[in-house]
């Protein structure tokens, strides 16, 4: 081969050389200019939440009063009982999957439906329970103190319970969790830079007609078409 042919050879070896240098350097600016992928942050924070197991946001004392009677042998007992008592509202993240998780790239929303709020069974505070009435007579000869004592605290129970689920308060669960969880999402993709939008919704909770959540898609569709 001629020393014009080396040569040659050599140029196009080079020039091939800097052409792919060009394009290495080209797809790192359009990476970075890119920037971070929200996908992967998102999944990232969605492992995260599903370690806690059960996310508890929200709490509440209660105070139930329950009166009750006996009556034996002609005479009468009455006693009422003052019950106070803990709740905890939380949510099973375990249950939360990529499927429960949604991206519209268009209007740069983050979708979340969590499971149902959970309500644990009330916590009593033995150090401040109240009972008030006299078993008189009838205490004395039977034991209708136990039976009362009884039939307060498992009417106190259900009326624990029962406020524990009311409206107002299961709301205001719902609220305190949302939030907890839209910062959950939202900090990480705002510490990278994104701008973002993140509704968090209920699976008991009926849908908002103002919001289209079933055209959006899932971070698993999503994770899947990049296999």
């Amino acid at each position: 081969m001629s020393f014009l042919g080396k040569f040659a050879g050599a140029l196009a070896l080079l020039a091939l050389f800097v052409l792919a240098l060009f394009w290495g350097l080209g797809a790192m600016v359009e990476h970075k200019l890119a920037g971070p992928d929200p996908v992967t942050i998102v999944s990232g924070s969605l492992q995260g939440l599903r370690e806690q197991n059960r996310l508890s946001a929200f709490a509440a004392r209660y105070v139930a009063v329950s009166t009750s009677t006996q009556s034996q042998y002609g005479l009468t007992s009455q006693k009422t009982l003052i019950m106070p008592g803990n709740v905890e509202y939380r949510v099973d993240m375990a249950k939360l999957t990529a499927r429960d998780v949604t991206w519209d790239a268009k209007t740069r929303t983050l979708g979340v439906t969590l499971p149902p709020i959970e309500v644990s069974p009330p916590q009593i505070d033995l150090t401040q329970i109240r009972e008030y009435g006299e078993g008189g007579l009838l205490s004395a000869i039977s034991d209708a103190d136990a039976r009362l004592q009884a039939a307060n605290r498992a009417a106190g129970q259900r009326e624990l319970i029962r406020q524990a689920h009311e409206p107002v308060p299961m709301k205001l669960a719902r609220d305190a969790t949302r939030r907890a969880v839209e910062r959950s999402f939202a900090l990480p993709l705002s510490a990278a830079g994104l701008d973002a939008t993140v509704k968090v919704r209920f699976a008991d909770e009926a849908h908002d007609n103002s919001e289209v959540w079933d055209t959006t898609r899932s971070i698993a569709e999503v994770l899947g078409n990049r296999r």
